[in-house]
């Protein structure tokens, strides 16, 4: 192969593995000659080439449906979160938050009887009994300096975020599973075979089979 055909090869490969990651979804060869023959120029056989050679790499995934070859990216490259993962932060959050608000509460109140106190006629017991007041609340307000100045625990933003990412995961879980339903009810119109059979020969394993089920959002 010449260096330009080289280059040329090269060129396709990268577009290809960049249109399947970001699209996350499959296609076949035609699909994917069809979507970007007009905005890159590529042909279908030079498509074919780099989506064999990609699959072989391992940088891309291939799977056969019939006589026809499915190309989409490697889903072991994403993140996943559990709901577990989410479960346990949600908890963490709730001990943090209520820890947070029972100090406010007693720094709250300290400060109402040290008010109540120094407003009325001052005996030295009742001196010294201020003075052990204001040394435990000023215990109490180290403590809650601590614990809002700590890294190790969530914040409001960390929490926003972990919602944010649930709600993503949720919505991406969503669309492929929709997808590949419609990819394979596509498939089953010209299949002369049953759907249970068509799924044991080419290896599609569903939520169903595991006992999965998509979480509420």
């Amino acid at each position: 192969m010449s260096k330009g055909r080289s280059e040329a090869a090269a060129g396709a490969s990268g577009i290809l593995l960049k249109y399947l990651q970001e699209q996350n979804r499959p296609y076949s060869a035609q699909d994917v000659f069809g979507n970007l023959q007009r905005e890159h120029g590529l042909g279908k056989t030079a498509v074919v080439k780099a989506l064999e050679q990609l699959a072989q790499q391992g940088k891309i995934k291939e799977k056969m449906y019939g006589k026809q070859k499915i190309y989409f990216a490697d889903q072991d490259q994403f993140d996943v979160v559990s709901d577990a993962d989410l479960q346990g932060l949600d908890a963490k959050i709730l001990a943090l938050t209520a820890k947070v608000q029972s100090l406010q509460q007693t720094c709250r109140h300290m400060e109402a009887e040290l008010k109540e106190l120094t407003s009325a006629l001052t005996t030295p017991e009742m001196q010294k009994e201020i003075q052990e007041l204001k040394k435990e609340c000023a215990g109490y307000r180290e403590r809650l300096k601590n614990i809002k100045a700590a890294t190790n625990h969530v914040t409001p933003e960390e929490k926003e975020q972990v919602y944010k990412e649930r709600q993503r995961y949720h919505k991406e879980w969503r669309r492929r599973k929709r997808m590949a339903t419609e990819l394979s009810d596509a498939i089953l119109e010209g299949y002369p075979k049953s759907k249970k059979q068509f799924f044991e020969e080419v290896g599609i394993e569903t939520d169903e089979d595991h006992n999965v089920k998509l979480p509420d959002p």
